[in-house]
């Protein structure tokens, strides 16, 4: 079992920067992949980008590479993502899940947090 919980969220201005966080407790962080998914107002769930638990393979999706870095730290069992360049359409509610499985698919993925919401205004 991992339990996940988002912070870093809040309102920014079209072309700023956030950097979310995601604190990891129990069992096996390191053991985990991690990814980032988004979900906008009506829409479905969406893939951001994920990390091997190791760190050494990395995927974004198109809309945000060049844009946002995906990182981790297994000795602080902690997930970021730092995102610049921000956009209107990048507001959403971010999530942050694991899975044993590196995917860019959320049904892969077993463990998710609570969300946190990200509003880029224009």
């Amino acid at each position: 079992q991992v339990q996940l919980v988002e912070s870093g969220g809040g309102l920014v201005q079209a072309g700023g920067s956030l950097r979310l966080s995601c604190a990891a407790s129990g069992r096996s962080f390191s053991s985990y992949a991690m990814a980032w998914f988004r979900q906008a107002p009506g829409k479905e769930r969406e893939f951001v980008a994920a990390v091997t638990w190791s760190g050494g393979n990395i995927i974004y999706s198109d809309s945000v590479k060049g844009r946002f870095t995906i990182s981790r730290d297994n000795t602080k069992n902690t997930l970021s993502l730092q995102m610049n360049s921000l956009k209107p359409e990048d507001t959403a509610v971010y999530y942050c899940a694991a899975d044993q499985y590196y995917s860019n698919d959320p049904r892969d993925y077993d463990y998710w947090g609570q969300g946190t919401q990200v509003t880029v205004s224009s």
